[in-house]
């Protein structure tokens, strides 16, 4: 148990950190609620600890980009159950298609996880139970010419958090701080 702010805004650092590297650390894969209160669960792809930057994945085409084009407000909710901390964070997102950033995240993503961005846009009506992949590549990994198309559907959902809610439950007490990039306080539970 902490007892100290800058000891939990490392805990939130670290946990963030190890989440976007580690598929099976408890907050991989955090809930996303945008401004419309429509909430989807996403991969945490990255997090820059110094600027308070979460990274996601995300098709260009899906209509949260387009939600989140008119509102940038947004809220994430990550749960380490084994440590029973709680993270509710808020802040501004914003989508970008390209740039270094984008063209680095598409390098470094197999042609497997491209190949989700060859098929239909998320949410396209459909008559039939569908993965939206095109069929031939459905449970195969396509090769670099052909993932190349994909490329246009694909961006960044990039969070810059202002407030980030620690939550830890105890049963010799609970703890909450309410921590910004610059500041924190104590809080009731």
């Amino acid at each position: 148990m902490y007892d100290r702010l800058d000891e939990v805004r490392a805990d939130i650092a670290t946990r963030l950190e190890a989440a976007a590297r580690d598929r099976n650390a408890p907050m991989h894969t955090p809930v996303i609620a945008t401004a419309d209160a429509d909430a989807r669960i996403m991969v945490l792809r990255g997090f820059d600890a110094e600027g308070w930057v979460l990274r996601f994945h995300t098709d260009a085409r899906s209509p949260k980009v387009a939600v989140i084009e008119a509102d940038p407000r947004i809220a994430v909710l990550a749960y380490d159950k084994p440590a029973k901390i709680q993270l509710r964070l808020r802040g501004r997102a914003r989508i970008e298609r390209v740039g270094a950033a984008v063209d680095a995240a598409w390098a470094d993503s197999p042609n497997f996880a491209r190949r989700c961005y060859l098929g239909e846009g998320p949410g396209t009506d459909s008559t039939t139970p569908t993965s939206g992949l095109p069929r031939e590549f459905e449970g195969v990994e396509p090769d670099d010419d052909q993932v190349v198309p994909a490329r246009a559907n694909f961006a960044l959902l990039l969070i810059e958090v202002d407030v980030a809610d620690w939550f830890s439950l105890a049963h010799t007490g609970h703890r909450r701080a309410l921590l910004t990039r610059d500041e924190g306080q104590w809080i009731t539970p």
